[in-house]
C-alpha cells in the first residue's frame, strides 16, 4: 500500500510521483483542490496534470526537504498558489508532494504589498504626513515628506500625545470627535509657519491599537496664493471705488451749489451709485442746488433716463433743486419717447447757464428773506 493511499483522507494535498515524474498517488484533497479525479491523474506526467507557471517539477523532486515553496499552478484561465513540501521515498524511487492551497493568502499578500508600495510612494513624494493614534491620542505612527521637509522624524512623535502637542492649535475637540468615531476635517491650520489641511479618519481598533488615522497635507503654497489673490482682489475693489469716485466727482462750485459732471456710458447700476452719492452729498453739505452735467454722456437707455428723472425728484424731496445740463440730442429723444414731463425740472444747455441760474435764484431767495 502506497504512502499516498494511507493519506487519502489527510487535510493536505498528497501526490506521489515516480522517478519519471509520473503520478502514482492522488488523494481526495488533491481531487477537491484541483478538480481532477485520481483516475484521471494517475498514470500521467505530473507536469501535464498540474502545469506550473514558473519553475519545474523536476527541480522540486530533486531538492526534497522540510522547507516549503509556493508554486503557481495553471488551472484553465485561473492560477492557484500551492505551498508544497517534498519528501523522497526511502523504499523506492519516487517523491511525495504535500501541499495546501494558499491562493487567497498570496493574493492578499500581493494586494498588501501593492498598497504598501503605493503608500510609500505617496508619503515620500507628496507634501503629506500620515499618522495614527490610539484611543488616548498617543501617536503610534507618523511619517511623510511634509514633516521631513520641516526637519522632523517619525521617532520624535511616536509615544507622544496629540492633545498635549497640538492643543494650542484648537483642534482637541476635533481629535476627540474622531476618536469617538466621527470623521473630521480641519483646513488651513497654521503650524510651524506653514498651513495644513487634515483629515481625521476613525478606525475601530481595540484598546492600545489604532483608533484614528490622520492625513495631513501641506497647503502652504495654495494658502499663500489664496491670500495673495484675496489681497489683490481687495486692491482691485479699492481701485474700482477710486475710479467710481473719480468718474462721478461731486464738486461744490459755489456756496450751496453742487455739480456732478458725468462722463462715459452709464447704465442702471451706475445711475443708482450716482444717485446714492449725490443724495448723500446734498444732505451732508445742505446744498440748495445740485447740477447733473450730462455733457460727456451721448447715449442712455430708457431705464437710465427714468433713473435720472427720479434722481431730480429725490433731490427735490431733500429741499434742493435738481438741474440738468448738457443733454445730448439722442438723450433728449429718449426722454421724449418716454413721455417724461420736464416742465418742473430746470434744464440748461451749458453748465455756465445752470450756474448763473443758481446764483440768480440764490440772490432772489436772500432778498425775499426778511432780515437778509
Amino acid at each position: 500500500m502506497s504512502d499516498a493511499s494511507i493519506l487519502q483522507d489527510a487535510p493536505l494535498i498528497v501526490i506521489e510521483v515516480d522517478a519519471a515524474l509520473g503520478v502514482v498517488g492522488w488523494n481526495r484533497r488533491a481531487e477537491l483542490v484541483f478538480g481532477t479525479g485520481a483516475a484521471a491523474a494517475i498514470g500521467r506526467d505530473v507536469a501535464e496534470v498540474l502545469p506550473l507557471v514558473g519553475g519545474s517539477w523536476r527541480a522540486l523532486a530533486d531538492e526534497p526537504g522540510p522547507a516549503s515553496r509556493v508554486m503557481q499552478i495553471r488551472q484553465g484561465e485561473a492560477t492557484l498558489s500551492i505551498e508544497v513540501w517534498t519528501q523522497s521515498l526511502a523504499d523506492r524511487s519516487g517523491t511525495v508532494v504535500y501541499g495546501h492551497d494558499v491562493t487567497a493568502r498570496v493574493e492578499a499578500e500581493a494586494a498588501a504589498a501593492l498598497e504598501a508600495t503605493m503608500l510609500t510612494a505617496i508619503k515620500d513624494n507628496l507634501e503629506i504626513s500620515l499618522w495614527a493614534t490610539d484611543e488616548r491620542g498617543t501617536f503610534l505612527y507618523m511619517d511623510g515628506k511634509s514633516m521631513r521637509a520641516l526637519g522632523m522624524s517619525m521617532d520624535q512623535f511616536v509615544g507622544k500625545n496629540i492633545f498635549e502637542m497640538y492643543g494650542s492649535a484648537g483642534n482637541n475637540d476635533v481629535v476627540a470627535s474622531a476618536i469617538g468615531g466621527r470623521p473630521e476635517f480641519t483646513g488651513g491650520v497654521e503650524l510651524y509657519g506653514e498651513f495644513f489641511d487634515t483629515w481625521y479618519i476613525p478606525v475601530n481598533g481595540a484598546p492600545g491599537e489604532v483608533r484614528v488615522v490622520g492625513v495631513t497635507v501641506n497647503v502652504s503654497e495654495a494658502k499663500r496664493a489664496e491670500l495673495e489673490l484675496r489681497s489683490k482682489l481687495e486692491l482691485v475693489e479699492r481701485q474700482q471705488e477710486v475710479i467710481r469716485v473719480l468718474a462721478t466727482p461731486i464738486i461744490e462750485v459755489w456756496d450751496g451749489v453742487l455739480t456732478m459732471p458725468i462722463v462715459g456710458l452709464i447704465d442702471t447700476a451706475r445711475t443708482a451709485e450716482i444717485m446714492d452719492s449725490l443724495l448723500q452729498a446734498v444732505t451732508q453739505t445742505r446744498a440748495r442746488f445740485a447740477i447733473l452735467d450730462l455733457t460727456g454722456v451721448e447715449v442712455v437707455d430708457t431705464g437710465t433716463a427714468s433713473h435720472l428723472i427720479r434722481m431730480i425728484q429725490a433731490i427735490r424731496l431733500l429741499g434742493a433743486e435738481g438741474i440738468l445740463t448738457g443733454i445730448h440730442p439722442t438723450i433728449a429723444q429718449t426722454i421724449v419717447a418716454l413721455g417724461i414731463d420736464l416742465s418742473h425740472v430746470s434744464v440748461h444747455a451749458r453748465l455756465r447757464d445752470a450756474l448763473k441760474h443758481c446764483i440768480r435764484s440764490g440772490a432772489a431767495r436772500k432778498q425775499a428773506t426778511p432780515g437778509s
